[in-house]
């Protein structure tokens, strides 16, 4: 349509009827150019966003053992959980069985831990205090304890000491892929965070009510202390820590500590296994039969004693002692003999006595524990197999009743240990 012919339909005063007739190229071709223009700039800016992603991928961190072979079961990235507070690297989520970058920044300054009860930023750590240090405890120069609230739940905070040096650093990380390798197990304590990409580094832990079973044991001796102990409970408690051990001896890990120390007790009695500190470095040694000199002895098997090294059997006799322990309400095994006369007193034939809180059944699957030779010990599938056995008709009704006070001083010197601290929590 022409000037003219608008012109001529339209009055030279109607301005409606003129933009009406000029709608198309005033209104309609603009408004779709826009559009277009918009769009295209859209287009690019995905595209600029989905190419960063790709390059953020391609320099993901290395991780330690590149050769070991994972067995377990990877869940796809839209599917981990993420944990709040946990300031770990992109794709990292232990609880799947991954790896700890074992990179460590240089020239970070460290930021301390809070000591006193302190409300953290949301989505962190929060009410984090300093956790109180027990028997079970192995002071260290490098590693302090915490506990905290994190999703909800108590949890201990392992944290790396602001003087660590590098390879102290290289050796926290490494303890925590180890842990993470190990993977998840109903009675094993769970590890549910690593903090590695800035300082402090940490490895964070759920918390069980009663921590160590020997300073639960050593409660139930008293009155009006809230815990007691049942021929029954022993036995499910007991059941709980072999199938740990049976886990573990099928990822070719022998756990080297088994102790009532190395026991973590829940709020609901559960019995979890830990201490795999020891087992950790281990892997880390020039040779896999060096004695760990921890002043554990007495809980040690023979051929250990006598530096033969340690086998799943060598486990099995520590459980064996750890049995012992659990029915004395935290008594020291062999009380009576010298550690330096140990090995000879063994090698005579001789074994623990039974106690007098001691059912026959129990103290039959104790001797069983206890064969001089490891080849006539029980397997870990045996030793499960009694144990459930056993928990069926165990009396579940009466506490086991120690009247005789715990004198800590005597405890140290009849269980052979020479420091006020023995095993690691870690």
């Amino acid at each position: 349509m022409t000037s003219n012919s608008t012109d001529s339909l339209c009055a030279s005063d109607d301005k409606l009827c003129i933009t009406l007739n000029y709608e198309l190229e005033l209104i309609v071709v603009p408004a779709i150019l826009l559009i277009l223009t918009l769009l295209i700039i859209l287009i690019v800016c995905l595209l600029k966003l989905c190419s960063r992603r790709e390059r953020t991928q391609d320099r993901a961190p290395q991780y330690l053992h590149q050769n070991h072979r994972h067995t377990t079961h990877r869940q796809s990235n839209t599917h981990r959980r993420n944990l709040k507070g946990i300031d770990a690297p992109p794709g990292l989520n232990p609880l799947e069985h991954e790896e700890v970058p074992m990179t460590v920044k240089q020239n970070v300054k460290p930021t301390a831990v809070p000591q006193k009860p302190t409300q953290m930023q949301q989505g962190g750590f929060g009410h984090v205090t300093a956790l109180p240090l027990r028997f079970c405890i192995k002071p260290n120069d490098t590693v302090s304890f915490f506990r905290a609230r994190m999703d909800n739940k108590n949890v201990v905070l392992r944290v790396l000491k602001e003087n660590a040096n590098n390879s102290e650093k290289q050796d926290f990380l490494g303890f925590g892929s180890f842990l993470s390798n190990m993977g998840p197990h109903p009675f094993i304590p769970a590890l549910l965070g690593v903090v590695s990409v800035q300082s402090p580094f940490v490895l964070v832990v759920e918390e069980l009510k009663h921590r160590d079973l020997l300073g639960f044991l050593w409660r139930c001796r008293q009155d009006n202390s809230g815990c007691e102990m049942t021929e029954k409970q022993i036995f499910t408690m007991a059941g709980q820590v072999a199938s740990a051990l049976e886990y573990l001896h099928g990822r070719q890990c022998i756990h080297g500590n088994v102790g009532a120390c190395s026991v973590l007790v829940g709020a609901d009695m559960t019995a979890k296994l830990w201490g795999l500190g020891p087992a950790y470095r281990r892997t880390n040694t020039a040779s896999a039969m060096e004695v760990e000199e921890v002043g554990m002895k007495k809980w040690q098997a023979p051929e250990v004693l006598a530096r033969r090294g340690l086998s799943q059997s060598s486990d099995i006799w520590s459980f064996g002692i750890l049995l012992y322990e659990m029915v004395t309400l935290g008594g020291p095994p062999f009380a009576q003999v010298p550690v330096t006369e140990l090995l000879q007193y063994l090698q005579s034939g001789k074994y623990l006595r039974q106690p007098s809180t001691c059912s026959s059944s129990l103290y039959s699957i104790m001797k069983s524990c206890g064969h001089y030779s490891p080849q006539r010990r029980l397997s870990v599938s045996q030793l499960i197999n009694v144990l459930r056995t056993g928990e069926t008709s165990a009396d579940g009704r009466r506490p086991l009743r120690v009247t005789e006070p715990l004198n800590f001083d005597r405890y140290m010197r009849e269980a052979g240990l020479r420091e006020a601290a023995d095993s690691a929590f870690l």
